[in-house]
C-alpha cells in the first residue's frame, strides 16, 4: 500500500486538452483505452506528418532556384512543362557556386535542427508535451512561410534565407522527441512493437510525400507557394494537437498497469524483463520519475552504437530527401530531362519505399528478435542497390523508378527501425529500471546525434556534386558502410544472446567452423 501511495504521488497528472472538455463524449468511460490509444496515434502521426511535410519544400525548388540544367552529354533534349521564366534561377543561388549555397541552405537548418535536438529532448522530459509540441508546430509553420515570402517580396540577399532556416529548424527540433514520448506514454510491451512502430514511423515518409506532391504542384504558380501551403498545413494540424492530444493516460483518469516494466522489449539482448521486473518491485519508486542526467543516457548500454549508426544512415537519407528530386531533374532518363514538377513528383517512389521499408524492418525485428541485425542486413543489401541505381536507374523511366523504390526501401528501413523502436527500447531498459521519463532524453540523443549527419550529408552533396554525381553516390556507399561498421558489436551480442537462449543454431554452426 506504501509503495502504491508513492507511486501515485510520483505521478503528474496533467490537464486534459481543451478539446475534450468541448466534447465530453470523448473522455472515458464512454471512451475506452483503446479508442484513446488509437487516436494518439493518429495525431501524433499527422504531427510528425506534417513536419516533414513543411521540410519537402526546399528540395523541391532548388532546381527552380539553383543554376541552369546542363547536359552531360550535349544530346539529351529536355521535356519542359514548366511556365516560361521558371527556370532562370534565383539570385544568389543560381551563380555558377549555386550549388555550394544551396547546400548551406541545408546546413543551416538540419544543424540548427540537430542541436535543437538535444535541448528539446531535456525540456521535453520536464514540461507538458502537447504545449510544447504546439508550440514548435506553430513556429515552424510560420518560418515556412516567412522562407516563402522572399519570393513576393523579392529578396535575394543570403543572410535572410540563412537566418530564417536556422529559426526554423530550433522549431522543428521539439516535433520528434515529443511525438516519441507520447506514444511511449500509451504503448506498453508488445512482441510486435517493432510492426507498429514501423507502420507509425512512415509518417516521415508520408509526409515527404504530402510536401512534394504540394510542393509540385503548385510550383508553376511561383515557388513561394510552394513553401506557403505545407507551412499552413502544419500549423492547421498544430491547432488539433494542441485541442485533442492527451499526453498521459493518468490526464483523463486512465490506468496502464506496469507501464515502465511493459516497455522494455523481448528479445534484446540489452535487456532483460524479469530483471526489470523484479527491480522496480524493490527498488525505491521515487528514482521512477526522475528525468535521465544528459551524460548519463550517453552511457547507457547501446546508445552511442545506435546513434552513430543513425549519424551515418540520416546522412544517406537526407542527401536523398534534400537532392533527389535536382538529382532527377539534372539527369538525363531515357535520354531527357524531366521538368521539376515531374521530377518532384518522381521522388515520391523513394518515400514510398520507404513507407515499405520501415513496416518491413519492424516486422523483421519483431519476428527474428534483434533490432541489429535487421538493420545491418538492410545496410548492407543497400549497397548494390544504390551502385544499381546510380549506373542502371537512367535507362528507361521505369528501370529508374524500380530501382528509386528498391533503394528508399533499403535506405529508410534501418533509419526507421533507429529512430522508433530501438530508441524506445534504449530509452526504457533495464538500466534505468523502468524510467520512462528517460525516453526523450534517449530519443534526443540518437536521433540529434543521426541529425548532424543529416545537416552534413546535404551540404557535403551540394559540394562533391560539382565534380560529378558518381562522387556523390560513392560518398553516400562509404556512410552506409560506416554506419554497418558501428553496429557489429551489437550485432555480436545479439548473435551471441540467441545462441545462448538455443535459437539461431544456424549461426553458432557458422561460428563454430
Amino acid at each position: 500500500m506504501v509503495m502504491e501511495e508513492e507511486e501515485e504521488e510520483e505521478i503528474i497528472v496533467l490537464a486534459p486538452p481543451p478539446g475534450l472538455n468541448l466534447f465530453p463524449s470523448l473522455r472515458p468511460p464512454l471512451k475506452t483505452l483503446t479508442f484513446h490509444r488509437i487516436s494518439v496515434l493518429l495525431i501524433t502521426f499527422l504531427a510528425y506528418a506534417s513536419f516533414h511535410a513543411s521540410r519537402k519544400p526546399p528540395s523541391i525548388v532548388k532546381a527552380v532556384l539553383g543554376p541552369q540544367i546542363r547536359s552531360e552529354n550535349g544530346t539529351s533534349s529536355l521535356i519542359d512543362e514548366d511556365p516560361p521564366g521558371i527556370n532562370a534561377g534565383w539570385v544568389p543561388f543560381n551563380q555558377s557556386d549555386g550549388l555550394h549555397r544551396l547546400g548551406e541552405l541545408d546546413l543551416a537548418f538540419l544543424l540548427a535542427y540537430a542541436v535543437g535536438m538535444y535541448f528539446a529532448g531535456h525540456i521535453g522530459d520536464r514540461m507538458d508535451l502537447r504545449i510544447f509540441l504546439t508550440i514548435g508546430m506553430m513556429g515552424s509553420g510560420v518560418l515556412t512561410i516567412v522562407f516563402g515570402l522572399g519570393f513576393w517580396l523579392n529578396i535575394h540577399v543570403l543572410w535572410f534565407f540563412v537566418l530564417v532556416q536556422i529559426i526554423c529548424g530550433l522549431f522543428q527540433s521539439i516535433g520528434w522527441p515529443c511525438v516519441v514520448s507520447v506514444v511511449g506514454n500509451w504503448f506498453g510491451k508488445s512482441s510486435k512493437r517493432g510492426l507498429i512502430m514501423g507502420v507509425w514511423n512512415s509518417h516521415t515518409s508520408v509526409g515527404n510525400i504530402i510536401g512534394s506532391v504540394v510542393a509540385s504542384s503548385v510550383l508553376g504558380s511561383g515557388w513561394g507557394w510552394s513553401f506557403v501551403l505545407p507551412g499552413v498545413f502544419v500549423m492547421v494540424i498544430g491547432v488539433l494537437v494542441f485541442m485533442f492530444l492527451v499526453v498521459n493516460p493518468e490526464d483523463i483518469g486512465l490506468e496502464l498497469s506496469g507501464k515502465e516494466v511493459e516497455m522494455n522489449v523481448e528479445g534484446l539482448p540489452l535487456m532483460n524483463s524479469e530483471k526489470v521486473e523484479n527491480e522496480v518491485e524493490n527498488s525505491d519508486d521515487t528514482t521512477v520519475s526522475e528525468a535521465i542526467g544528459f551524460l548519463e543516457a550517453w552511457r547507457l548500454p547501446g546508445v552511442a552504437p545506435f546513434a552513430f549508426c543513425l549519424f551515418f544512415s540520416k546522412l544517406v537519407a537526407y542527401t536523398f530527401l534534400y537532392w533527389l528530386p535536382f538529382y532527377i531533374r539534372h539527369t538525363a532518363v531515357a535520354g531527357v530531362h524531366l521538368s521539376n514538377k515531374t521530377a518532384g513528383i518522381l521522388s515520391t517512389i523513394f518515400d514510398i519505399g520507404g513507407v515499405i521499408g520501415g513496416i518491413t524492418a519492424g516486422f523483421v525485428s519483431d519476428l527474428i528478435e534483434a533490432r541489429a541485425v535487421t538493420s545491418i542486413i538492410f545496410l548492407l543489401l543497400s549497397i548494390p542497390t544504390l551502385i544499381i541505381y546510380r549506373i542502371y536507374g537512367t535507362i528507361s523511366v521505369l528501370a529508374n523508378i524500380s530501382l528509386m523504390f528498391l533503394s528508399g526501401l533499403l535506405v529508410n528501413g534501418p533509419y526507421a527501425l533507429i529512430t522508433t523502436a530501438v530508441a524506445a527500447d534504449l530509452g526504457t531498459q533495464s538500466t534505468v529500471k523502468g524510467n520512462s521519463r528517460a525516453l526523450a532524453t534517449v530519443t534526443a540523443i540518437i536521433d540529434g546525434t543521426g541529425s548532424v549527419g543529416a545537416a552534413l550529408g546535404p551540404v557535403l552533396a551540394g559540394y562533391v556534386s560539382t565534380r560529378g554525381w558518381n562522387s556523390v553516390f560513392f560518398m553516400l556507399i562509404v556512410s552506409i558502410s560506416f554506419a554497418g561498421l558501428f553496429l557489429i558489436r551489437v550485432v555480436k551480442n545479439e548473435i551471441m544472446e540467441k545462441i545462448s537462449q538455443g535459437k539461431w543454431l544456424f549461426c553458432s554452426m557458422l561460428i563454430s567452423h
